[in-house]
């Protein structure tokens, strides 16, 4: 098993280099987020997650979590290690201080999440969904639900998750069959049964809050009708204290491909109480605020998994032995030279780099934002901060996530033989990461949002004013070290405008068209915004060695993956265009009862 590194170097180049966070976050009033305070933080997130986070990954995956008579217990060590993360403050850090938080920015938890998936994707999840838990009752509860809730919540005793699918329905939520009756007293009963909820049930807190999509007994069908409800697995007194039992229990869990440490649940609900959150029939606005939020820690998933994937990699072709180098021995003290010296070795690991890093920078400018939408008095920023967010969010969730996946299978090729071997770690990492192209929204979905919603619904306004940011900043540096990139960026973007318009308008006239070029425009979006991101860091890069920084080393491996991302990696994005251009007819021709075996 690879030993696992928080790379806080680089989290640092991002955050105080290329996005200067200590003066975004004084900005926004977040004054002891000064760069001590965030470097001391770091550095304990760093330890947690190395000596007690990622030790206990390879016993999540083995051991899984077990079902009997309803309850579920986690593997050896997670009691242990949860205990440890609440002992240490790690749920309370971005969380308002009214409800025991920090109150500390959005972006820092970030950064803590990504080292916590890195280190071990299973464990990572159990807090994780508590987040957007929080998230939705404090925009959406009343102040007595807050009241009764978030304090728990917030310090990690109780645990949350949301409760969407059902085993008929999937994605399309207006089948749901979930009922609500109102009571008495003004709270519901909910009854029917929800799969698939990650951290469902579980040994870790006392208490698990599920948030719960359901349709009232006098509301319409499909998502105009659906409602959405706050239904804890003990029921809870006005004071916050535990009561007796609701009527939720854990039918079983599913035996899964990957992330066996996490418990993904079959929750069934009988006559469970539940208090309704937000206004009837508006469940889904009330929904997407977890959603979204959810889609961005799931971005950050994968980046923890294409940084975890990078480290294996790196770290096996430095020791491992074989053939020598194409142009010359280059270990003439061993018998043979180390693997990192072989051309096709560095094209794995260096995409695998490229798109770690990439990413890193992606996720954490996106947090940014959210820390705007969180803290600025500015209206005007806020609203160009969700724009930035309502377009971007699906980009990051599907590209970030089947790169991690291909980062994920490089890795296993880089180790070869020993990487299709439990003992390694690769082939679970592999296993693990794949669940993020399926949860909060399949890679198809992501897709459909960007360019129906987010593209075409917006006549095109979100993608131009993110095209015009690219277009300043390679205007700006037109005459700098970094000039080559930005032509070629310029390229791609006006060609991702082209295509839009070419889709727009073949999508009036057969909706289909929209359907069939979703996933490779998808792709395409990915490849150009990775690239802005990497000519970004490029030029910061540049600009640290004019400016004699230390690490001069580090700096230049920035330059030179910024140069291999624009030459190997992002000219994949030619191959989407080019299919996404060919429409919809090869796709939609064949009469369905010919697709047969």
């Amino acid at each position: 098993m690879f030993e696992y590194k928080a790379p806080l170097r680089d989290h640092k180049f991002v955050m105080q280099e290329l996005l200067n966070s200590d003066k975004h976050y004084q900005t926004l009033g977040y004054e002891d987020a000064n760069e001590e305070m965030v470097d001391a933080i770091l550095s304990e997130a760093a330890k947690f997650t190395e000596q007690v986070i990622a030790p206990i990954n390879q016993i999540g995956d083995q051991q899984g979590c077990h079902w009997e008579n309803g309850s579920v217990s986690t593997p050896d060590g997670f009691k242990d290690a949860y205990q440890q993360y609440m002992d240490g403050g790690w749920p309370t850090l971005s969380q308002a201080e009214e409800f025991g938080g920090q109150g500390l920015p959005h972006s820092l938890n970030t950064v803590v999440s990504e080292l916590l998936s890195g280190a071990n994707h299973s464990f990572a999840m159990y807090p994780g969904l508590s987040h957007g838990c929080m998230s939705t009752l404090e925009f959406h509860g009343t102040d007595l639900q807050k009241s009764i809730f978030m304090p728990k919540l917030v310090d990690g005793s109780w645990t949350g998750t949301m409760c969407l699918t059902e085993s008929h329905s999937g994605t399309d939520l207006g089948l749901l069959r979930t009922k609500a009756e109102i009571n008495d007293d003004g709270s519901y009963s909910l009854n029917g049964s929800k799969i698939f909820i990650s951290a469902g049930e579980h040994d870790l807190s006392e208490n698990i809050v599920h948030l719960v999509i359901a349709r009232a007994s006098d509301s319409p069908s499909g998502t105009k009708g659906i409602s959405l409800f706050i239904v804890p697995k003990f029921n809870v007194n006005d004071d916050g204290s535990i009561a007796d039992e609701n009527g939720v229990s854990c039918g079983s869990i599913e035996h899964k491909m990957g992330i066996n440490g996490n418990a993904t649940c079959v929750i069934n609900f009988d006559n469970a109480k539940g208090y309704l959150i937000g206004e009837k029939n508006r469940g889904l606005k009330c929904m997407f605020t977890f959603m979204n939020g959810a889609r961005l820690g799931v971005a950050n998933e994968g980046v923890a998994a294409s940084d975890a994937a990078f480290q294996g990699s790196l770290a096996y072709a430095k020791d491992r032995l074989q053939m020598r180098s194409l142009t010359g021995v280059k270990n003439p003290k061993g018998e043979a030279d180390p693997i990192i010296v072989h051309p096709d070795v560095r094209r794995m690991l260096l995409t695998q780099k490229s798109i770690a890093e990439g990413g890193r920078a992606l996720v954490a400018m996106l947090a940014q934002l959210v820390d705007v939408t969180h803290a600025s008095k500015n209206e005007a920023d806020k609203l160009a901060a969700n724009n930035s967010l309502a377009l971007l969010t699906p980009i990051a969730k599907a590209f970030l996530t089947e790169t991690a996946v291909d980062s994920a299978s490089y890795g296993i090729q880089v180790l070869g033989g020993h990487g299709y071997i439990k003992e390694w770690g690769m082939e679970q990492l592999l296993r693990d990461t794949k669940i993020c192209c399926l949860y909060e929204g399949t890679t198809g979905i992501q897709a459909l949002d960007l360019i129906g919603r987010k593209v075409i619904g917006t006549k095109g306004t979100l993608l131009k004013d993110f095209i015009s940011e690219i277009k300043r900043f390679c205007q700006v540096n037109e005459n700098s070290s970094v000039s080559p990139l930005c032509h070629t960026l310029v390229d791609y973007v006006e060609l991702w405008q082209e295509v839009t318009d070419d889709i727009t308008i073949k999508a009036s006239a057969n909706a289909d068209e929209l359907g069939a070029a979703s996933v490779d425009y998808l792709m395409l979006s990915g490849y150009i915004t990775l690239g802005y991101m990497w000519a970004r860091m490029a030029k910061t890069a540049q600009d640290a060695i004019k400016n004699h920084q230390t690490g001069t080393d580090f700096y230049l491996a920035k330059m030179q993956t910024a140069d291999f991302y624009f030459a190997r990696v992002m000219p994949k994005a030619h191959g989407h265009l080019a299919c996404l251009s060919n429409g919809a007819s090869t796709m939609m021709n064949m009469d369905s009862d010919h697709f047969n075996f």
